[in-house]
């Protein structure tokens, strides 16, 4: 979600850089940096290992893998070619988040794990994105969630680690109050964040200011616990899914998220 306040002074670790007010803005109890397919598919049935054929008198049984059908790695679903060319290579994990549409702030998540078979998917879980819906071109207080794909590397929350493998940054800077854009309270969204790396600092807590690609371009997009409505830029799944992710996240694997409109991805 993105907050609007006056700038701070000089931050801290975990401090936040200002933004403008956006219509229907969230009230915050203190400054925060944070908030700005459903299975794998095969290209090829799996081989029919219950084949009976019986070899004549005299010759050899048919080996049954000589004519058994080749399974084609398990890709990504929903995700086209010039989504996955921004997937680094050594990524091992991908957090696919799949929006139901360009305007809409309903998506899914499925975690992936890339195996000798190709991309094998997790459970699906029902998330938020922006408010608007999702965008290529995002700018600070524009409702949008950006399209793309990020690394992740950072963690942190207002509660203690949950077990991540990924540094973790438990801090106050956490703390939220008020109401989201359909009443709904907002306390506990931030127990437990990913810093998702767009216009963010790898290496550095949810909560840095530093914005690489200047303040006009947005920052504090982060996975969150969801608090039943949309948000300003972050994506947000319920508390329980939110603490299997931060679980699952291993930097040795190299994680990313891969986010957008269903359109979006397929290209």
């Amino acid at each position: 979600m993105w907050f609007s306040t006056p700038r701070p002074p000089p931050a801290p670790p975990g401090g936040r850089l200002p933004r403008p007010l956006a219509a229907g803005a969230l009230v915050l109890s203190v400054v925060l940096a944070g908030c700005g397919g459903t299975g794998a598919e095969r290209l090829a049935d799996t081989p029919d290992t219950t084949d009976t054929t019986q070899a004549r008198p005299g010759q050899p049984a048919p080996d049954p893998t000589e004519s058994a059908t080749p399974v084609a790695p398990a890709r990504l679903a929903g995700v086209g070619p010039a989504t996955l060319a921004g997937i680094p290579k050594n990524a091992r994990q991908v957090v696919l988040v799949t929006g139901r549409g360009k305007d809409s702030p309903v998506s899914q998540v499925v975690l992936y794990r890339r195996t000798s078979a190709g991309w094998e998917p997790g459970a699906t879980w029902p998330a938020h994105n922006a408010l608007k819906g999702w965008t290529d071109d995002h700018h600070a207080g524009d409702l949008h969630s950006p399209i793309g794909v990020f690394t992740l590397t950072d963690a942190g929350g207002l509660r203690p680690d949950p077990g991540t493998k990924l540094p973790y940054d438990r801090s106050r800077g956490f703390t939220i109050a008020g109401t989201g854009f359909e009443g709904e309270p907002l306390a506990g969204s931030f127990d437990y964040v990913v810093a998702i790396n767009y216009n963010h600092q790898p290496g550095t807590s949810p909560l840095d200011w530093t914005r690489p690609l200047g303040a006009g371009k947005g920052g504090g997009i982060w996975l969150h616990v969801d608090h039943g409505g949309p948000t300003h830029g972050c994506v947000s799944l319920p508390q329980e899914h939110m603490k299997e992710l931060l679980r699952a996240l291993d930097p040795a694997q190299h994680p990313v998220i891969v986010m957008g409109d269903a359109k979006s991805l397929a290209r």
